[in-house]
């Protein structure tokens, strides 16, 4: 068991859901990130029983993908929390510009939802009754932030770091630069003084400089080919969303991979359109083979899980 201070509580969630980090003090009870829009009623069930009759008060949001974000609408609506999120975030939430916003190029969902402020690297924050440093993190996300607790030595890594890699470079696929910036994070990382990690996805560690040995052994192997990144980004979108939607014809999903910006900026990445239904086809074998997370059945594809 990692020992955490007492004002933090960590809900650590399955596929499709972020992580929630919970942070309480007398002043103000907060959370981290918020899950995606399907398990918004666990996520609200969740606070509700560690809380008890006290109120939310404070969402944070490390960067705005669907996964991060998806319940900030109905907390909002269950409690009148204030909400926090990256500030170069804070033009497209308020046209809720989906163009901009990474759902629709996704092919996710997320429920539409205001914000009270913003924050930015550099801001200092005080939740759980403990200092915390908000650093920059783009990469997976070019919006996307941390907090650094310096007196607990504790890293909420979003997306940057996990204890087996980090999440998909999106900005890459669209031929935006996004290596580059992976790499000076787990740089910065790698100066802090850290004890445990709490990441986006997975359970809390320790092992931090193991940790960024397979990070940067990882961004180095994406770099040497970008298409492998591609190809690791396809086959993730195609996991969540078969997650999400429990089955889809095969058909579907070739249609989702056009018309979903980040599917077809992968997929362009790997094959010309016209092999895109071979591309899928290879794609989902390897995704149902050895008790894989998906499965086929005649012309629709299931998800196990």
């Amino acid at each position: 068991m990692i020992a955490l201070p007492a004002s933090m509580r960590v809900f650590e969630r399955g596929w499709l859901s972020s992580n929630n980090v919970l942070l309480v003090d007398d002043a103000c009870t907060a959370l981290v990130d918020t899950g995606y829009a399907t398990h918004a009623p666990q996520t609200v069930a969740l606070v509700r029983s560690a809380l008890k009759t006290r109120p939310l008060d404070l969402i944070v949001n490390t960067h705005l993908h669907s996964d991060h974000c998806g319940g900030n609408a109905l907390l909002q609506a269950t409690w009148p929390c204030r909400t926090l999120i990256p500030a170069s975030e804070a033009s497209a939430v308020r046209e809720w510009n989906e163009a901009r916003l990474s759902f629709r190029a996704t092919g996710q969902t997320c429920e539409r939802f205001g914000f009270t402020g913003t924050i930015a690297p550099g801001a200092q924050l005080r939740l759980g009754a403990l200092d915390w440093q908000v650093l920059g993190a783009p990469g997976h996300d070019p919006h996307s932030l941390m907090l650094y607790c310096a007196d607990e030595r504790i890293l909420i890594s979003a997306d940057a770091l996990w204890e087996n890699g980090f999440g998909v470079i999106f900005p890459e696929l669209e031929g935006e630069s996004g290596f580059a910036e992976q790499q000076a994070v787990l740089d910065t990382i790698s100066t802090l003084d850290v004890r445990v990690v709490i990441p986006g996805h997975g359970a809390p560690f320790t092992h931090v400089e193991q940790a960024l040995e397979r990070a940067f052994s990882r961004i180095a192997w994406l770099r040497a080919d970008p298409a492998r990144n591609a190809r690791n980004a396809l086959k993730v979108l195609i996991v969540f969303k078969l997650l999400e939607v429990r089955e889809m014809s095969f058909d579907a999903l070739l249609r989702m991979t056009g018309e979903a910006a980040a599917m077809r900026a992968a997929a362009s990445l790997l094959k010309p359109s016209s092999e895109w239904p071979a591309l899928l086809r290879g794609m989902i074998e390897e995704l149902a083979t050895h008790q894989g997370p998906l499965a086929v059945d005649g012309a629709r594809i299931v998800a196990r899980r």
